[in-house]
């Protein structure tokens, strides 16, 4: 079945107890993800979480199920998330339902796929789009007033009360990402010790207290020097996130949102055309300068490999919360390393 980014929600709801497959696309990852973590809170009984990437499925195809089928190392509940690129799941996708249609997914835990590079017309979409136990959702980047609207859900599931104009803050805080939207309003129920039992009344001061940081964030100097390889500037813009305290998954959000415009211009850009034209075509102005000299170091397959490698980063950062910053220290350095050789 096929659920919209509209009615995404009353989809899951009414059919989460017969979907074995959930598969979400489109290019707004912050939304899958929210997405993700709205149809996790549907099952009974969670349990616990198994995490596979794109490179996993690729190399062992029978590991989706295997791993399905497989039972917790406590003998609970379990589910499966794997985020990949692509088309990378397609084989694995394809081999699960091919197995479930012959019986042999009886018992297998549910299984998720985020697949933000991919649409729900590509082949694993296809696979799974007309059938009753798997649903494939796509989700677009949200308007302004959506995330805002999330917003004001997300704090009052937190215990948190505040208006539209603190729910405008925090949306504008997270550069509009309801991931980071999420980020944040986790951090200001812990400040003010909110529960959906204990609900506070949020202020302006409280909000400057926690997102004064986040505002004040510019990415752009690590994001430039990391993709462009300066390697020279690196070691001072590492510094500098951490002596102001930059959210790590915040960086790891800048540095997807860049490399998903890279892929877009080079998807874009015919044989023979020079980048100033590319440019001008694609309206790309704010950072026009760091991305021309970014563009020739990341060619299609390099970019490839990039976007599987910040999406792997992405999913360390949110499972290693007390070592986020070293984790993403390590791979800027060595993200800046590969892209400092221009060959792919």
């Amino acid at each position: 079945m096929k659920a919209t980014q509209a009615n995404f929600t009353s989809v899951a709801r009414r059919s989460a107890s017969d979907i074995a497959l959930w598969f979400f696309c489109g290019p707004d990852e912050g939304g899958a993800s929210a997405a993700l973590a709205s149809a996790i809170s549907l099952l009974p009984d969670a349990g616990e979480r198994v995490e596979l990437s794109g490179a996993d499925l690729k190399a062992d195809p029978a590991r989706l199920l295997d791993e399905a089928r497989s039972t917790s190392l406590f003998g609970g509940a379990r589910h499966i998330v794997a985020r990949v690129a692509g088309e990378e799941a397609a084989k694995a996708v394809e081999t699960f339902v091919e197995m479930a249609d012959l019986g042999e997914a009886k018992g297998a835990c549910p299984v998720f796929v985020i697949a933000t590079s991919a649409t729900d017309k590509s082949r694993t979409a296809k696979l799974l789009i007309d059938r009753r136990d798997a649903l494939v959702a796509m989700f677009y980047p949200p308007e302004p007033n959506d995330v805002v609207s999330a917003a004001l859900t997300m704090m009052g599931a937190a215990g948190l009360r505040g208006g539209t104009q603190i729910a405008e803050r925090i949306a504008q805080a997270a550069d509009m990402d309801l991931r980071l939207a999420q980020s944040e309003i986790d951090k200001l129920a812990l400040y003010l010790d909110a529960s959906p039992l204990a609900v506070r009344q949020v202020e302006d001061c409280d909000l400057d207290a926690i997102l004064a940081v986040r505002e004040d964030a510019d990415y752009d100097p690590l994001v430039d020097a990391v993709l462009c390889g300066h390697l020279a500037r690196v070691p001072a813009e590492i510094g500098r996130m951490r002596e102001v305290g930059i959210n790590p998954l915040g960086v790891v959000l800048a540095l997807e949102r860049r490399a998903a415009q890279m892929a877009g211009l080079v998807a874009r850009r015919r044989p023979g055309m020079d980048l100033a034209t590319l440019m001008n075509q694609q309206r790309v102005f704010g950072n026009r300068k760091a991305m021309e000299a970014m563009l020739p170091r990341w060619p299609a397959p390099k970019l490839d490999r990039l976007i599987t490698r910040l999406a792997d980063l992405h999913r360390a950062v949110l499972a290693n919360s007390q070592a986020a910053e070293t984790i993403l220290a390590q791979s800027l350095a060595g993200i800046a390393r590969f892209a400092a050789h221009k060959k792919s």
